[in-house]
């Protein structure tokens, strides 16, 4: 499955590459403003959210490579799409096909992987194979940097269009597993796209996906507009902190369960935000930048132990898909609501809202009725109980 980690983190190294470009290059080339910039920043991950449930249920049914091709190719064309807008509604439209592209990559390509595992090591996959999507989005902003720094803007987007063309060679050269060979029987139904169990963690995973958008589409330009300095290291230094942690903390969700460690880390994005809002400092920034990274990196692979505690392994393409979708409303809701706050009553405000959204989260996983301590032991919870959830 090695070729498929590398085929979902080239498309994603593309994407998180226009993190760090769209800023400067809105304001240079449209001369575009904070709520401007965090809407075509986050309009992306609107197209991920509607698509990722669809693209799970299709590599549910045998149709992985199909969709995933798919998504790799329309990330390569929605790429061009940027460099070759000329306004910015063309730019809006291809933000959102990069989106469904991306969807379509990770969420088509991720039920090829499950297929191969047993439960008791879900968390720990989620965490190895979740690690290609969020490396990509954490390191993309380092790799357009050293890009820009080598050949300027056209370099960087000349990177973003060649990257996800080679996720589509990779793919295509893929063997699909036998489990997932059979087309589907009968035709979908909104149950198979959002299957019970997926509403809890979806949120938990929702609200700290808020700080993330926030941090992504507001950081470049708090650093710079506050005069702190330090525009191409602030997201840089969330993603050396969000990667080692993810590779570091990913085995901690098998062996303690996904709702004890979600509630630890969730603290941890929360107390980062918050040092970023109260931030005076270049160092004072990117120490808080550096915690929020370390609060978020194993968020993804606990809310996956609990997502796959309470779902059915039949239906885990679209389980994931669903949960996973949660994130990107996250980001997408974060991005031109975070500039719409800093508009009106600056950046520090959006950063502190990001911290009630982080805490929001925590409050879920103590919340005895959600049910997810299922999670925690990996098992199935009673199917009387995921009854009365329907």
């Amino acid at each position: 499955m090695t070729r498929l980690w590398l085929a979902v983190l080239f498309g994603y190294l593309a994407l998180g590459a226009t993190l760090q470009e769209l800023p400067s290059y809105l304001v240079g080339r449209f001369h575009a403003g904070p709520l401007t910039v965090g809407l075509t920043i986050g309009l992306s991950f609107a197209g991920t959210a509607v698509a990722r449930p669809f693209a799970g249920r299709a590599g549910d049914s045998g149709r992985s490579r199909a969709v995933a091709c798919a998504g790799a190719t329309l990330t390569a064309g929605a790429a061009a799409g940027h460099l070759l807008a000329p306004d910015i509604r063309w730019l809006l439209v291809a933000r959102v096909l990069m989106g469904v592209g991306e969807a379509a990559l990770f969420s088509g390509s991720l039920p090829w992987v499950l297929a191969a595992i047993e439960p008791a090591r879900a968390g720990r996959l989620a965490g190895w194979f979740g690690l290609s999507m969020w490396g990509g989005l954490s390191a993309g902003p380092l790799l357009a940097v050293a890009a820009r720094s080598l050949g300027g803007a056209t370099a960087v987007w000349a990177l973003v269009i060649a990257l996800p063309a080679v996720s589509t060679a990779l793919i295509a050269s893929t063997r699909t597993p036998a489990a997932l060979s059979a087309p589907p029987s009968r035709p979908y139904q909104w149950r198979d796209l959002v299957p019970a169990g997926v509403g809890a963690p979806g949120m938990i995973l929702g609200l700290a996906a808020y700080g993330y958008g926030t941090l992504a589409a507001l950081l470049v330009l708090f650093l710079g507009t506050r005069g702190l300095g330090g525009q191409s290291l602030g997201l840089v230094v969330f993603s050396v902190a969000f990667l080692l942690t993810r590779a570091g903390g990913s085995p901690l969700v098998d062996r303690h369960g996904g709702q004890t460690v979600a509630r630890t880390v969730l603290l941890i994005e929360a107390a980062g935000l918050a040092l970023l809002a109260t931030a005076t400092s270049q160092a004072a920034a990117l120490i808080a930048v550096a915690v929020t990274g370390i609060g978020l990196g194993v968020v993804y692979p606990a809310a996956t132990k609990i997502t796959l505690g309470r779902t059915a392994s039949s239906t885990a393409g679209a389980a994931m898909g669903a949960m996973t979708s949660m994130w990107d409303i996250g980001i997408l809701v974060a991005g031109p609501l975070g500039g719409l706050v800093t508009s009106y009553a600056g950046f520090r405000t959006a950063f502190w809202i990001a911290t009630a959204a982080a805490l929001a989260s925590f409050a879920l996983t103590t919340a005895h009725h959600t049910g997810i301590s299922h999670a925690g032991s990996g098992q199935l919870p009673d199917p009387q109980s995921q009854t009365r959830e329907k």
